[in-house]
């Protein structure tokens, strides 16, 4: 009888377990998330002559015309720490990681509703969705990393051994996106202004993350939210990784995954809560 108790009561303490159910979805549902990451990727350039090119065109645009601004236009120096001379190797370095967090978030927001079909469903694991749009869009980072190394390789004629710690810096940004999305994909069901939002909230995010303009050059008052803005830490280590720059301290990074895991967490704490009524309102 007291075996027969324990085995009955075991499985609904691990059911119970935080995260249990999500990690299960992930790996169950692992074929429904490779084609929704297929879907997407494939959705993204279809009928464009470029295709998946334009995942390389923009970020190059982009960098071409926050070059000209901040160093032809405003002179703004490149760090002398910075592990290169280039202005426009610096800001690409640093533009890498926000974009795929900032393409993740903006992207995520209207994804409840864009996949509505498919949510209103009772099994779908609508939590999945917000997860595939960031493998979808890792697919085109990792193209633009692959391109960035190429060029500095090129002009040092080396990579930087620190390009090993990628998988986990891009896994820090997903983690981070990832609970930021649902945060705002399960608002914007109830909320259709949400998305509006979020894109002028990540407006402001990206101008208080030194990507373009150096973090020494940052008012003093204003330094506070970089401690407090874990793309900071992110943004720190991915030019180290490509250009050699000084490393975030591993406190640093500590509050950098503290800060997104305490997002993950949250945001999937939320999302739960709001999917209940996503069937009634979509």
């Amino acid at each position: 009888m007291h075996v027969n108790r324990f085995h009955c009561y075991h499985p609904g303490v691990t059911s119970r377990l935080p995260g249990s159910h999500f990690a299960r979805n992930l790996i169950t549902r692992r074929t429904l998330i490779f084609q929704l990451v297929k879907r997407d990727f494939h959705q993204r350039y279809v009928g464009s002559a470029a295709g998946w090119l334009w995942g390389l065109i923009h970020p190059l645009v982009l960098l071409g015309v926050y070059t000209y601004i901040f160093s032809v236009c405003m002179k703004t120096p490149t760090p002398k720490d910075a592990g290169t001379q280039s202005y426009a190797l610096y800001l690409f370095a640093g533009m890498l990681p926000w974009l795929l967090f900032s393409d993740t978030v903006l992207r995520a927001a209207g994804s409840i509703v864009e996949q509505s079909n498919l949510v209103t469903k009772t099994m779908f694991p609508s939590e999945i969705v917000p997860v595939s749009i960031f493998l979808s869009s890792t697919i085109s980072h990792l193209l633009t990393v692959i391109l960035f190394l190429a060029i500095a390789s090129a002009r040092s004629g080396h990579l930087n051994p620190a390009i090993l710690l990628l998988p986990a810096v891009v896994l820090l940004v997903g983690v981070l996106a990832i609970g930021i999305g649902w945060v705002a994909a399960s608002l914007q069901v109830y909320l259709r202004d949400t998305a509006q939002v979020v894109t002028v909230g990540m407006t402001l995010w990206m101008w208080i993350t030194p990507i373009m303009i150096p973090e020494d050059r940052i008012p003093q008052a204003a330094r506070f939210l970089l401690a407090i803005n874990p793309l900071f830490y992110v943004v720190r280590a991915y030019r180290h990784m490509l250009l050699g720059s000084p490393m975030p301290g591993w406190r640093d990074l500590a509050v950098a995954s503290a800060l997104a895991l305490s997002a993950f967490i949250l945001g999937g704490l939320f999302f739960r809560h709001m999917k209940r009524g996503f069937a009634d309102v979509l």
